[in-house]
């Protein structure tokens, strides 16, 4: 895997039932890289901390290879790398085979997988339409957030490197599936609860379909 684009936001003002809101999900390449600090990416627009940020959610990696996928079903946008407000856009980042739980060198940080990126009505805005929240859920592509172990560069060329692999085998994507599926398997539901990285606040809401 590699960074094919660092990006970064500035506030963006819209309308939402009638009420003006701020969010930082218009985000685009920078020429000079990021810095990843513990809580979030240095000098980037966080307006919802409460959602967004902070130690489990310091950085957002999303998949280069779904812009195909996503560019054809909105052909009238403008298109740029972070489109979907991702801090990262990595080449070969694939949510079935990276593990919740791997810890990878990127550029001169070190960063653990932690969890799946949901989507809220701002993805909606970004693409200026609603629907495409739904359809998101469905493509099970949902990028992955980390945690930032080493502070410190990336830029763009930086190789995203498995320094450690996790000894549960819950993928992202068998964490986002868990999220949204009606029936939760157990098998999956039992590594989701065993797995360290999984932030506990996670475990909390799926905790009552143990029994």
């Amino acid at each position: 895997m590699k960074v094919v684009s660092t990006n970064i936001g500035t506030p963006i003002t819209f309308e939402w039932n009638g009420k003006k809101e701020q969010t930082g999900i218009f985000k685009y390449p920078t020429e000079n890289g990021l810095f990843l600090g513990k809580n979030d990416v240095q000098n980037d627009t966080v307006i919802d901390r409460v959602h967004h940020a902070g130690t489990n959610k310091a950085c957002y990696l999303f998949s280069a290879e779904q812009y195909g996928f996503w560019k054809p079903k909105y052909p009238n946008l403008s298109w740029n790398w972070g489109m979907f407000g991702e801090n990262l856009t990595i080449s070969g980042l694939d949510e079935s085979e990276i593990l919740v739980g791997n810890i990878y060198r990127i550029g001169k940080t070190l960063v653990q997988v932690t969890q799946p990126r949901e989507p809220c009505y701002k993805l909606g805005v970004r693409f200026n339409d609603v629907k495409i929240i739904k359809d998101f859920i469905a493509h099970n592509h949902p990028g992955t957030y980390v945690k930032v172990i080493e502070e410190g560069r990336v830029t763009t060329g930086d190789s995203v490197i498995l320094e450690q692999a996790s000894t549960n085998t819950l993928s992202v994507q068998n964490f986002y599936q868990l999220l949204y599926d009606k029936e939760k398997n157990k098998d999956m539901l039992a590594l989701f609860m065993s797995n360290d990285a999984v932030p506990l606040y996670k475990k909390e809401k799926l905790k009552k379909f143990l029994s």
